[in-house]
């Protein structure tokens, strides 16, 4: 598994947070639930008494102050100027923690059932204080508010449970199995045991803070601050660090025009950018954005690209839509084409069409998996098309429509390169006649990011050219299943096509989901089939005589994350994660060891 696998897989932890008011209802029946088994298990205990007495005391206990924690919590978070909380997010923390401390209790009421010294209290202690660890790890490694800040707002729910638990044991005629206890010794116990878990906690932080902040010039906690933005907000508050640590460089966007009667009818659109990093994030949501920018129906395919083309931000993309402008000015269209071919060598496939003297290259490896291909070998690879075809432009796309993970890139000195350099070898100049296209474009309004499908849905252009037919068909997804391309193929070839391609555009909108990795054909593969079928035949409908025109144009000085800045970044949090691993148990292991023994068996 590779690095970035191992960072996306971190993704499958974050969760969809429920309403404020379903984690109210949670907590008021859990507490309830919590001190009615308590009180039951006390000898003696009626069943009336404990659901009536005990649960009234579980609920103000544990309900009551955590649902105020909850309230309390989010606005001050927020006036601290640190990242936005919501109040589901608030109360939710509250819910988990409120859990943790409840289950405790619970044991601690158990255990007191069968030994002659009652160990409610210390077991109470307990839950506040892993609570309390529990809180500080959430609220300050997601809000951005600073350690003393959130040691302090980490500290209101336990204060609330333990203060309560005084006010119920000494000023109130509600019964509980707590019995008496001194207010000073658990005062005692409660901060020193706190202490104990600070100091573990901060050591931690300090271990997995440091590596990201030299390599990177920021801490770690705000950039995991940052991310669950994007993830719970769509906050782009991440492009201003990638901005700061971004490069600029020159790549390669290919242009495909139509041009009908009426003008242009539809553009194909090959950028060499990734659209990355995530959900809408720099490019991540760029195929929809640049097509959405321009006026005509237009595919935005994937161009030979990795990570390390990412943009900085989404006003980048202004810069690929200013190149693709400039290359409609002074375009030079061909009435005519030749028929769409393929050729392979070994695993490598190439769907090669000629519009005039240019040359539309579709590269894939599928049923094999594979990813990105990378620009480097996209460039050696339109070079050497160049060269052996004598065309003027060559474009070329990175059909990514077979699923392998990150591992099937292909990279300089793989074998795949050699495949598709002696693939492109095979490639003939064929006799070329009159072109017709027709275009379609369905949004699949029923299909979400959670089907693998983004905001662009399915494109689908059919290209005629004496008598033979073939269909491009883009689905704004990042990648697909293996053997799911093929489901399309068989699908749409019904419809008397000659031949037809399936693409991803590989938008990172749809990766902001569990596991990182969303590819099409997990779910919902009948309605997409169904889609794609509809819209391939509305574009056979709207089939018309066209001219064609094709340029490749350089895009200069587009701020990317680079090379050397996704890698650091990779290999940086990579490593974060698997020191970690062997850290965290050992730091947490003694520090619950030392709390256990000054909480059980000290006495005051």
């Amino acid at each position: 598994m590779s690095a970035v696998d191992n960072i996306t897989d971190l993704s499958k932890y974050l969760v969809t947070l429920p309403p404020s008011r379903i984690s109210i209802l949670c907590m008021t029946f859990l507490s309830f639930l919590t001190g009615a088994i308590a009180a039951y298990l006390e000898p003696l205990s009626s069943i009336f008494d404990s659901i009536v007495y005990g649960g009234s005391a579980g609920f103000l206990i544990f309900g009551l102050t955590s649902i105020m924690d909850g309230a309390i919590t989010q606005p001050v978070i927020n006036a601290m100027e640190g990242r936005h909380m919501k109040m589901k997010q608030s109360m939710f923390v509250s819910l988990l923690t409120m859990v943790l401390v409840a289950l405790v209790y619970i044991v601690g009421s158990l255990v007191s059932t069968f030994t002659v010294y009652s160990y409610i209290i210390d077991a109470l202690i307990l839950g506040c204080v892993l609570a309390f660890g529990v809180r500080i790890f959430i609220i300050w490694g997601t809000s951005n508010i600073g350690a003393i800040r959130s040691i302090l707002v980490s500290a209101i729910q336990p204060v609330l449970i333990l203060s309560m638990v005084v006010v119920i044991v000494f000023l109130t005629s509600i019964t509980t199995n707590i019995g008496s206890f001194s207010i000073l010794a658990v005062t005692l116990k409660g901060i020193i045991a706190g202490l104990i878990l600070m100091i573990a906690i901060y050591s931690f932080m300090l271990v997995i803070e440091s590596p990201i902040k030299r390599n990177l010039g920021v801490g770690g906690l705000e950039l995991l601050s940052l991310f669950i933005a994007q993830y719970s907000e769509g906050s782009r508050a991440m492009e201003t660090l990638f901005e700061d640590m971004g490069e600029p460089i020159d790549t390669l966007v290919g242009v495909v025009s139509f041009k009908g009667e009426n003008g242009i009818k539809g553009l194909f659109i090959s950028p060499c950018v990734h659209p990355g990093p995530v959900g809408n994030i720099g490019g991540g949501n760029m195929p929809t954005v640049l097509a959405k920018s321009l006026e005509p129906f237009t595919m935005v395919s994937h161009g030979p690209s990795t990570h390390d083309f990412n943009p900085v931000s989404s006003q980048e993309i202004c810069k690929i839509k200013d190149v693709i402008l400039e290359a409609l000015e002074d375009m030079e269209y061909s009435s005519t084409a030749s028929q769409f071919m393929r050729v392979e060598h070994e695993d490598a496939k190439l769907g090669v069409q000629y519009f005039g003297n240019n040359l539309l290259l579709l590269a894939t490896f599928a049923p094999l998996g594979f990813d990105d291909i990378d620009f480097g070998v996209g460039l050696a690879l339109t070079k050497a098309a160049q060269a052996h075809t004598q065309t003027e432009n060559v474009i070329l796309v990175d059909c990514h429509n077979s699923f392998e993970g990150e591992k099937g890139r292909v990279l300089p000195g793989n074998p795949e390169v050699f495949q598709l350099m002696d693939a492109v070898e095979k490639i003939e100049t064929p006799t070329e006649c009159g072109i017709k296209m027709g275009c379609a474009h369905d949004t699949i309004h029923e299909l979400s990011k959670r089907s693998g499908v983004g905001q662009s849905g399915v494109k689908v252009m059919v290209l005629e050219v004496e008598q033979q037919k073939t269909a491009y068909i883009l689905i704004d997804g990042n990648n697909m299943i293996i053997g799911f391309r093929q489901e399309l193929l068989q699908a749409v070839e019904e419809l008397g096509l000659d031949h037809a391609e399936v693409m991803t555009t590989d938008t990172h909108f749809v990766n902001t989901l569990s596991g990182g990795h969303n590819p099409l054909g997990t779910k919902d593969r009948n309605i997409l089939i169904e889609k794609v079928v509809e819209c391939t035949k509305k574009a056979l409908e709207d089939v018309e005589t066209v001219e064609v025109g094709a340029k490749t144009m350089k895009l200069s000085n587009i701020n990317t994350l680079g090379p050397t800045h996704a890698t650091e970044l990779v290999t940086t949090i990579s490593s974060i994660v698997a020191v970690s691993r062997v850290v965290a148990p050992l730091v947490f292991v003694l520090a619950l060891i030392f709390v256990f023994i000054w909480i059980f068996y000290w006495t005051f």
